[in-house]
């Protein structure tokens, strides 16, 4: 290998890593964007591309990691655009979590009329639907023999006679949370 095919390698290296951050940053896992790697990454990308590259596939590879760092940079800028004018499709789908229409979504008993388990059922479902999981094998009866193995355990530990139940969301899972009525 010569020095440029492993000046080729570290700067692949470089651009995985990037894009990883770049990533991290988007979901919120990173603080500050990852704007000092990007600097140094576009500067070796300027460096070499003024200078003749005489073996064909070394020219090869440079052009592919450049055209690949082009598309990410016009994702990554599309990206935080979107993020600054508050239309980033992760950013308002946490915040449409976050809003009343889900948390508060429905309250039933667990002896409710039909009416309100459905509600319930529909409820639960559409918030597991919006936040990503598998609801094709979920149904009323397992939603309803859900309920009603904690029901008991709940009235005891409540102190109550009645349980209602209403769909909430936290940290993207959807979850059943149980409050005593006091009649």
């Amino acid at each position: 290998m010569t020095s440029f095919d492993e000046e080729l390698q570290v700067l692949d290296h470089k651009l995985k890593q990037l894009r990883i951050d770049y990533e991290h940053y988007f979901l919120g896992r990173h603080p500050r964007e990852p704007s000092n790697l990007r600097a140094e990454v576009q500067k070796q990308f300027i460096r070499h591309s003024s200078s003749p590259i005489r073996n064909t596939a070394s020219r090869f590879r440079f052009n592919s990691l450049n055209s690949r760092f082009q598309a990410l940079k016009r994702q990554w800028d599309l990206t935080l655009r979107q993020i600054e004018a508050g239309t980033y499709k992760r950013h308002v789908f946490k915040a449409n979590l976050r809003g009343p229409a889900v948390s508060t979504a429905a309250k039933s008993e667990v002896e409710a009329p039909p009416e309100k388990l459905a509600t319930l059922f529909e409820s639960y479902k559409e918030a597991a639907r919006a936040c990503g999981q598998n609801v094709e094998s979920l149904t009323p009866d397992k939603l309803q023999a859900a309920i009603r193995r904690q029901e008991a355990a709940l009235k005891d530990r409540l102190g109550c006679e009645n349980v209602d139940f209403r769909v909430v969301v936290t940290d993207g899972k959807v979850k059943l949370k149980a409050s005593a009525r006091r009649d």
